[in-house]
């Protein structure tokens, strides 16, 4: 293929498509965030129901997006069915929303690797910053260098992935050293608020969930979308799933939520109690990998989202260049670029926090799509149709917005930056037209 055709190659698979749900999605935030999670709920039960609900969530979704990527098999995600829903100014906002989101995720997964090596290697305590950023330039590279190599590092930094998971989980739920009890209803939770206290942590749980319909992102080049899709989300929805409420209840067998909260890497935490400080430190090593696995994922995607808002002339022209290898390289660059500013300015909490606001925004206006395309275009060609519609897309579509207020309530800041960035695209998106 030459340089000049500027089309995707169709190279991927099934295997692709269920590995970037998996290493898409576990890493960073559920080692992160269930001490966090701690702070504001107070009993086992209701950490390990906040993530069921949020995988419930999730799993609705698989059917929605799975709908809409198969009937515009199209590369960049949410924001092609939004634009052909409600038009182009819809499409160009909820394409950068979209694209900011995902730009932000590398740089809090190379934030954490810096982090993680900082526990292995204290030395370099004061050099983090240019650990995270050597991880972000490394992994550009792999990606210039084509979409079979990226796709070859995400199945095996998956499987990987899982292999080790599991195995912590096995270790917890062996460890007797530490009887999980029922926590005491702590003070500063109460007179937070319990709801407001759920609202906050669901908002962490849905930032470790997201990256769930990273293969949306990839229609375009999966070799046959309209089988592989379905697959692939529903397949990686029950895994990960699975896998984060048996981590949170074996983390709580270990240690109590009273022990857990405020903790910043509880995973390291955990494993040190089981294992001592020497497993603690080979855990941390393989916390290393798994995070990899996820920025590997993460740095594919937002240059698939410039591709598909370049083509449609919202971004420069260049944007749509492929390589021979199959990779949009202009894309790729220049996120990479926005990514590096982030790493160096930026902190994981902020971000985070950031982006899970500006993905539910997406997933919100593309439920809506699916509606509005089910309405509009009765006849397009759908190879597969969201299970139990129109009612799981009402119900999509009023979790987004119950979702959204309560977001709106408990994080003024990130709802300030995103009204700020809504009220600039306008004017941006109409010089872009004329």
């Amino acid at each position: 293929m030459s340089q000049t055709d500027n089309k995707l190659r169709k190279v991927l698979g099934l295997g692709f498509g269920i590995a970037i749900f998996v290493g898409g999605t576990i890493g960073v935030g559920i080692l992160r965030t269930p001490g966090e999670i701690a702070t504001h709920l107070d009993s086992s039960g209701l950490i390990v129901s906040c993530w069921l609900l949020g995988g419930l969530y999730i799993l609705l979704g698989c059917g929605a997006y799975a709908e809409l990527a198969t009937s515009i098999p199209k590369a960049g995600g949410s924001y092609n069915y939004i634009k052909r829903a409600f038009g182009d100014y819809a499409g160009f906002l909820s394409g950068w929303f979209d694209y900011i989101t995902n730009a932000i995720a590398p740089s809090f997964f190379c934030i954490v690797i810096s982090e993680y090596i900082a526990i292995l290697f204290p030395e370099t305590q004061s050099v983090k910053t240019i650990v995270a950023v050597a991880f972000l330039l490394g992994f550009t590279l792999l990606h210039a260098s084509g979409v079979k190599n990226g796709s070859v590092v995400q199945q095996i930094t998956s499987v990987i992935k899982v292999v080790f998971f599991v195995g912590l989980i096995a270790a917890c739920f062996l460890y007797s050293g530490v009887k999980a009890e029922s926590v005491e209803v702590d003070a500063k939770v109460a007179s937070a608020g319990l709801v407001i206290g759920f609202i906050k942590s669901l908002q962490m749980v849905l930032g470790a969930y997201d990256g769930w319909y990273a293969i949306c992102f990839f229609a375009e080049e999966d070799e046959n979308p309209s089988q592989n899709i379905p697959r692939s989300l529903y397949t990686g929805a029950i895994i990960v799933i699975v896998i984060y409420a048996l981590i949170n209840m074996a983390f709580l067998h270990v240690l109590p939520a009273s022990e857990m909260a405020d903790s910043t890497l509880a995973a390291s935490d955990v494993a040190r109690t089981v294992f001592g400080d020497k497993g603690s430190k080979i855990v941390t090593v393989i916390a290393v990998f798994s995070i990899i696995g996820i920025l590997n994922a993460f740095l594919m995607i937002p240059p698939r989202i410039l591709y598909g808002l370049s083509r449609d002339g919202f971004f420069i022209k260049s944007g749509t260049r492929v390589n021979s290898g199959g990779t949009p390289i202009v894309a790729l660059v220049a996120s990479s670029a926005f990514t590096f500013v982030l790493v160096v300015v930026g902190s994981f909490e902020v971000l985070f926090a950031l982006a899970t606001f500006m993905s539910v925004i997406v997933w919100g206006l593309a439920y809506c799509s699916l509606i509005r395309l089910r309405i509009s275009e009765p006849h397009l060609l759908r190879p597969f149709k969201a299970w139990g519609y129109p009612f799981t897309a009402i119900i999509l579509v009023a979790i987004s917005l119950a979702l959204l207020v309560g977001f709106t309530l408990s994080d003024h800041r990130s709802a300030l930056v995103i009204a700020m960035i809504a009220a600039l695209s306008y004017p941006v998106f109409r010089m872009l037209k004329r």
